[in-house]
């Protein structure tokens, strides 16, 4: 499996808004049925995070807490939100707000008082049997605080979401 920074999507529904920071991943996965669709990749990308990203979440939460920022308590029977998932803008699963949604991608995110985040999924047909899935984060810094904050998380981030595109694309040809 081959994951790979990539330009930002300009067919996507965030090149609509404006950002301070954006990175993109994206990788090939084969679909010889194409019955994988936007709603499917939205379950895996929740069902599908290493038990580290749990935890350095559940200090995040800890730590930001504090600080009066936004935090997504504990899913109880995550499985079965996930399921119930449905996709609509205004829905949330966990941490994450539906933002809008079309056929090939549905948009996540937060806002907060020191930044906004927008996550992109994004998927496009390729070949007869295979599809590409790309992945889009962009931030809005409100503040001198959104700057900080980002600062030790970008590191992470550029790490975190190569390791979540290539659990969801293990778990798209898993099923």
């Amino acid at each position: 499996m081959n994951i790979q920074k990539s330009p930002f999507p300009i067919n996507s529904l965030l090149s609509q808004t404006e950002y301070h920071y954006f990175d993109s991943y994206q990788s090939i996965f084969s679909d010889p049925d194409t019955k994988i669709d936007i709603l499917t990749v939205s379950k895996a990308f929740m069902s599908t995070s290493p038990a580290w990203l749990e935890s350095l979440f559940a200090l995040r939460n800890k730590m930001v807490g504090i600080l009066g920022l936004k935090t997504a308590p504990p899913l109880q029977d995550r499985m079965s939100v996930i399921q119930n998932f449905n996709g609509q803008p205004g829905e949330k699963l966990g941490f994450f707000k539906v933002y809008q949604r079309r056929e090939n991608e549905i948009i996540l995110g937060e806002d907060d008082t020191h930044l906004d985040f927008r996550v992109s999924l994004l998927l496009e047909q390729q070949q007869s049997d295979h599809q590409k899935l790309q992945i889009t984060t962009t931030v809005i810094f409100h503040n001198f605080w959104g700057k900080l904050y980002f600062f030790p998380v970008k590191p992470f981030h550029r790490l975190i979401v190569p390791t979540m595109l290539k659990g969801i694309i293990k778990e798209l040809e898993k099923s």
